[in-house]
C-alpha cells in the first residue's frame, strides 16, 4: 500500500488492478489499461458495462474484482462519512453511472472511482491509472463507435442489493461465487434494479 492511515476516520482506498500483462513493461512509463475500484468501509465499488438504462456499478469483496489481476493498493485518505451515509452517498451517485452508458475513453470505471474519491477526499485519484484515457481522448475522433461497448464478454450475473444486506456487508462469509458481487439499485423511481451481467472492460479493448 502507498501510505498509512493516520488514526482518523475511515480509510478510502483504491485497489488497481491489471487489464493485460503488458502492463507489467508499461506500468514503469507511467502508462497501463487499469480497472480500479474504491474500498470503504471494507467492500469495493467499481463501475462497469451492460446493455440497461440501470446502474451498472456494484460492490465486491475487496481486492477480489472476478476477470482481472490484482496489482496494488493505493492511500486515497479518509472520510468521516459513517457505513449507512456512505452506503446512501454510493447508491445516490450510482444514478449517475449507468451501465449503457460506460465508454472506455469518456466514461469508464476509472472515472467513477475519480469521482467517488473527490467526493470523499476533495483530491482525484493518481493521473497514471487513467491515463491512456486522458491520451486517448485527445484521439477520439479517430476512434471507431464500436470502441463504446462490445458483447465479447461478461462477468457473472449480479443480484440487486437490498436492505438486508446493509447489516452484513462487510462480512465475506455468507456470501460465496456470484453472491460476492451485486448491482446497486439507483434511488429512482425510473431505474429499476435488474439482475443484468456486466462486460468485462478488457473484452472491450
Amino acid at each position: 500500500m502507498d501510505a498509512q492511515n493516520d488514526g482518523t476516520g475511515t480509510p478510502v482506498l483504491l485497489n488497481v488492478y491489471d487489464l493485460t500483462p503488458v502492463n507489467d513493461y508499461l506500468y514503469w512509463l507511467g502508462f497501463g489499461v487499469f480497472h480500479s475500484g474504491i474500498e470503504v468501509h471494507g467492500m469495493e465499488y467499481g463501475f462497469g458495462a451492460h446493455d440497461f438504462s440501470s446502474s451498472g456499478v456494484f460492490e465486491v469483496e475487496s481486492k477480489c474484482c472476478p476477470g482481472f489481476v490484482y496489482r496494488k493498493t493505493v492511500w486515497l485518505g479518509t472520510t468521516d462519512m459513517s457505513r449507512e451515509e456512505f452506503r446512501s452517498f454510493i447508491e445516490k451517485l450510482a444514478g449517475k453511472y449507468h451501465g449503457n452508458t460506460y465508454h472506455l475513453i469518456s466514461k469508464n470505471c476509472n472515472h467513477f472511482t475519480d469521482d467517488v474519491c473527490k467526493n470523499l477526499t476533495g483530491k482525484p485519484i493518481p493521473g497514471w491509472v487513467n491515463r491512456l484515457a486522458r491520451v486517448g481522448s485527445v484521439f477520439d475522433c479517430l476512434l471507431p463507435e464500436s470502441v463504446q461497448v462490445s458483447p465479447v464478454g461478461r462477468v457473472p450475473t449480479l443480484r440487486p442489493i437490498i436492505d438486508d444486506d446493509l447489516g452484513s456487508v462487510s462480512s465475506s462469509d455468507s456470501d460465496e461465487g456470484d453472491e460476492d458481487k451485486h448491482l446497486l439499485p439507483a434511488p429512482s423511481s425510473d431505474l429499476n434494479p435488474v439482475d443484468v451481467p456486466l462486460k468485462l472492460a478488457k473484452d472491450l479493448l
